[in-house]
């Protein structure tokens, strides 16, 4: 177990990082504000305590980011941890991918001191999980797997307006996945505007939710756009699960080809269009659902294919 000391981040690359108190922590990107976060495989670096305190033996007078590092914790050698290594703050997991790194352009550190430790103390990292951390928050070695987590979104103008006084078809959907041991993150309720529900499912991808549902919103109807929505933002489509469903949905009713529904991934997270009327959310998710664990543990990195 160990503590993290400090947050740093900076707007440029190659200069010294400064303290923050608490930072927000986007999966698969890094630190939001700082130069260094990005699709790649060193999104957030760390540094041990015990490492800087010897660095300052030496009669060096740094501050806390000088060697470009966004992490300081005690309780860590970083260096000796092997790469895949998994790291837990709070709701924020991280996986070690390099260990230190080659400088072909010098910090601001070793220009005034002649020396750098980051690139053979610091480690780096990625972002497998988000949320927040701040300054003397426990930070830990991730012996478990991500909790299962879960968003509900249901996309109704008249439960957004306040027209319609319960949102059933979310209530089941809730119902269902606590019953299977997902954690509910959040539920929301939207009108039928795309820039809202594409806005949404970008801010919950960002967190790394594993599995975000939305209900409703999926017909022919001119104010249908919920798949259109979940196209814009998913990078990469799952179309079994919406073929699934429907499938599954004809045995009942031919009205069922008239679906639109799409299922798509964005980062680390699932993204699944379930039908409006609960008794049809009941009927497709209690369908898909002991399947999705797999595939959110894939996207995780937490099984095999």
């Amino acid at each position: 177990m160990g503590k993290i000391n400090a947050i740093c981040i900076s707007e440029r690359r190659g200069t010294a990082k400064k303290f923050v108190d608490a930072a927000t922590f986007v999966t698969e990107f890094g630190i939001d504000g700082d130069a260094h976060a990005g699709d790649w495989h060193r999104q957030v670096s760390l540094l041990g305590q015990g490492e800087i305190d010897a660095f300052r033996a030496r009669g060096a007078l740094i501050e806390a980011g000088a060697f470009g590092e966004n992490i300081i914790a005690e309780g860590f050698t970083f260096k000796n941890l092997p790469v895949g290594t998994r790291l837990k703050c709070g709701e924020v997991f991280f996986e070690i991918t390099q260990i230190g790194k080659e400088c072909h352009a010098h910090c601001t550190i070793y220009q005034q001191i002649g020396d750098c430790i980051m690139p053979r103390e610091g480690v780096f990292a990625r972002v497998l999980h988000g949320g927040k951390i701040s300054v003397g928050d426990n930070l830990e070695l991730a012996t478990e797997k991500i909790p299962l987590d879960a968003a509900i979104i249901t996309v109704s103008d008249r439960g957004f307006h306040g027209l319609r006084d319960e949102d059933t078809s979310g209530d089941k959907c809730e119902e269902i996945l606590t019953a299977a041991g997902y954690k509910i993150h959040s539920r929301t309720t939207l009108p039928d505007v795309k820039k809202f529900l594409v806005d949404k499912l970008i801010e919950l991808a960002d967190v790394g939710v594993g599995l975000i549902l939305t209900t409703g919103g999926t017909g022919f109807s001119i104010r249908d756009i919920t798949p259109e929505a979940t196209l814009e933002v998913c990078t990469r489509l799952a179309p079994g699960i919406p073929e699934a469903m429907r499938s599954l949905s004809l045995q009942v009713t031919g009205r069922a080809m008239l679906s639109r529904a799409v299922a798509g991934i964005r980062k680390r997270s699932l993204i699944v269009n379930l039908p409006g009327s609960p008794k049809a959310v009941d009927e497709c998710l209690n369908f898909v659902l002991p399947q999705l664990q797999h595939g959110i543990e894939i996207l995780r990195g937490e099984a095999d294919k």
